[in-house]
């Protein structure tokens, strides 16, 4: 999640201040110049995309995809990663060791021209690395940068050598420390508390989930992952995977509980030069697909030319078989993209030596020749797959020929509906108390769980830019229904209609009514799932929201502090303990179970204002999490659905039954 900002009120500047403005001129020396890695520091959001808990993360993955990196060049078969207490974190690996010697452009050994300048590296040119994950080359000096101390350990050329930094800057010079007949990189960094305030903990699941990864995308390379924090209580998981993304597909329907419709795992692969794609494909009889893509082991979460390649592809192999196999008959339609992706599980995972991505944050692959290359290999492959395996063609075709039937019937759901008014754009439901202003721009719907915390919603808002629209009644689990089914939902209904954008093949983003969609529920356990039901929506069938940042979370307090006159509200336990400390104690606590507790000028104050309220921007990473914990909770398999609550039960506190 990504938060929006806090903002405080503006002081009124006093005269002097207001004549100073005025008489300042804009010169040479308002223009700032930021030196080595100042710019970091100052900009850090620039390079890792937040300062939450998102960008923690991020300085993980930097320096480990470095040694990833070595593993993709042939030189890394074992890396560990450690949080260590006070939330230190060490990666090792057995790569070549980064070079100790003098760069002469800069007269200082090349490991620390690596750490302290930024687009300093082996891969700009030459031959260090033929295909990288790190592109940009400022993975390590950001890390270094933005940490309160950094560490690095190199064994090469049968010598250890050492330095030491601080917050970017060399602390200790480069110097032999010991010897050795071994290679590689080892990695020491506290992550500066100045720079990430809001939390510097790192959560094992997350990074274990991203090793995990990793470790898939390259077969027979070992990773692991311990946590030493607690030394009563120490995790550690080692990911080592054979079958590369073949094995990949296979933990992801298991970890679902998704059942496969066929057998074997497809697997495709092709090499044109220096560029590479194969992909792995699984068919459930579920109605949702679930596609990852990977440039260079960099998860793209937005796609790409790569997806672009695969979906193409995909439609036309099911097509042309078809037809030529007489499936198609002359009533049905052509398949389309949805239909022939129903119940898909697939990997894609694409290597090339200038990969070129949509910024630091590397979301989105932008490589033209890519389309071809893994269209090409995916239409001849599976074609000759379904030719050759005829049975496991024609149980896969037959859903996809379903799919299209029920496309076809929701197609026909939404011309009835339209015809009895309820999806027309000009038609609202009864319960949106709707704005004043009609500019998407300025407005925002408040999605509220309940009729009595709608009500306080409506009196305590701002009537002229945030809408609000109650829910009630249990929602549609849409893990077990198709797009026709979503359609009629008198629960969804209502959502839909208030957004005017549609759903599925009809969605128009330009048709949105509100460019802040922001779910308030209760912080307790059926506020999580109201949140999780939505998000899965959102993400199946309305994902373009996500994708251009519409969607939030409010985020109520939990409890109310008084003390006398003076009182204060605290968003987590922590934060109720240090308010509780600075008032000294015996104050007054108010516990809010939900949102209908609140009045609404405390509603207002505390989750809706814009000044003065935090809300989180719900982003396609938060999405795909919501809805991969979703099929587990809420599919047919009990397996799944144990082992999560099994693992997550003790994170649970207080809970209300």
């Amino acid at each position: 999640m990504e938060y929006e900002e806090k903002r405080q009120p503006a002081e009124e500047p006093d005269e002097e201040q207001m004549d100073t403005a005025v008489d300042e001129e804009y010169g040479a020396d308002q223009i700032q110049v930021l030196k080595g890695l100042e710019a970091v520091r100052k900009r850090p959001g620039m390079y890792i995309g937040s300062t939450g808990p998102r960008g923690l993360h991020h300085l993980v993955y930097e320096i480990v995809d470095n040694s990833v990196d070595e593993a993709l060049a042939g030189y890394c078969t074992h890396i560990e990663v450690e949080i260590l207490p006070d939330n230190v974190v060490s990666v090792r690996d057995n790569g070549r060791g980064i070079p100790v010697d003098i760069n002469e452009e800069e007269g200082l050994p090349a490991v620390t021209v690596v750490l302290t300048v930024l687009h300093a590296g082996g891969k700009f040119g030459g031959s260090g690395y033929k295909v990288s994950g790190g592109l940009h080359g400022v993975g390590s000096s950001v890390v270094n940068a933005l940490s309160e101390w950094f560490e690095i350990e190199v064994s090469r050329q049968g010598h250890i050598y050492r330095q030491r930094f601080a917050r970017g800057d060399v602390e200790t010079d480069l110097e032999i420390v010991g010897d050795t007949e071994g290679t590689g990189t080892f990695i020491k960094f506290k992550a500066d508390p100045e720079i990430f305030t809001e939390t510097t903990e790192y959560d094992y699941d997350v990074l274990a989930r991203r090793l995990r990864e990793q470790a898939f995308l390259n077969a027979g390379l070992s990773i692991t992952l311990t946590d030493r924090r607690d030394e009563n209580d120490v995790q550690s998981e080692n990911f080592c995977y054979e079958g590369g993304i073949r094995s990949f597909v296979d933990y992801i329907n298991t970890s679902r509980g998704l059942t496969p419709v066929h057998d074997d795992i497809m697997h495709f692969t092709t090499v044109q030069g220096d560029k590479s794609a194969e992909v792995a494909i699984s068919y459930n009889d579920g109605y949702n697909e679930i596609i990852l893509s990977f440039a260079n082991d960099v998860r793209t979460v937005d796609g790409g030319t790569h997806e672009q390649g695969f979906k193409t592809a995909l439609t036309r192999v099911f097509n042309d078989y078809g037809k030529k196999f007489n499936l198609l008959k002359d009533g049905d339609k052509k398949l389309s993209g949805e239909d022939v992706r129903e119940g898909l599980t697939a990997v894609i995972s694409v290597k090339l030596t200038e990969a070129q991505f949509e910024g630091q944050t590397k979301g989105k692959l932008g490589n033209t020749e890519i389309t071809g290359l893994v269209s090409k290999m995916l239409y001849d492959k599976m074609m000759t797959y379904f030719e050759e395996n005829p049975s496991v063609a024609k149980a896969i075709f037959n859903k996809a020929l379903d799919a299209s039937r029920a496309r076809e019937a929701a197609r026909k759901a939404r011309d009835n509906a339209r015809r009895k008014s309820a999806l027309e754009s000009n038609a609202l439901p009864g319960k949106l108390a709707d704005c004043t202003d009609k500019n998407p721009e300025n407005t925002e719907i408040y999605i509220v769980e309940g009729d009595s915390a709608g009500g306080s919603a409506k009196e305590g808002r701002d009537r002229n830019i945030q809408a609000i629209l109650p829910l009630w009644g249990k929602m549609l689990n849409v893990e077990k229904a198709r797009v026709d089914k979503v359609i009629g939902n008198d629960k969804l209904t209502p959502v839909i209609m208030a957004l005017g954008t549609g759903i599925g093949d009809d969605f128009d983003i330009t048709k949105l009514r509100y460019h802040k969609v922001v779910i308030m529920a209760d912080a307790d356990v059926d506020g999580a799932h109201i949140r999780t039901l939505l998000l899965t929506f959102f993400f199946r069938y309305m994902r373009p929201l996500i994708e251009h940042g519409y969607v939030y979370i409010a985020q109520p307090p939990l409890y109310k502090i008084s003390k006398g006159k003076k009182h204060v509200y605290a968003f987590s336990d922590e934060e109720r303990d240090r308010e509780i400390e600075e008032m000294g104690g015996s104050c007054d606590i108010q516990r809010y179970k939900g949102l209908g507790e609140m009045d609404p000028q405390q509603l207002w104050e505390t989750t809706m204002d814009p000044n003065y309220r935090t809300m989180l921007r719900v982003t396609m990473e938060d999405a795909m999490e919501a809805d991969e914990t979703f099929s587990i909770l809420m599919g047919d398999k009990v397996e799944p659905r144990r082992l999560f609550i099994e693992k997550n039960a003790k994170y649970v506190e207080n809970l209300d039954i």
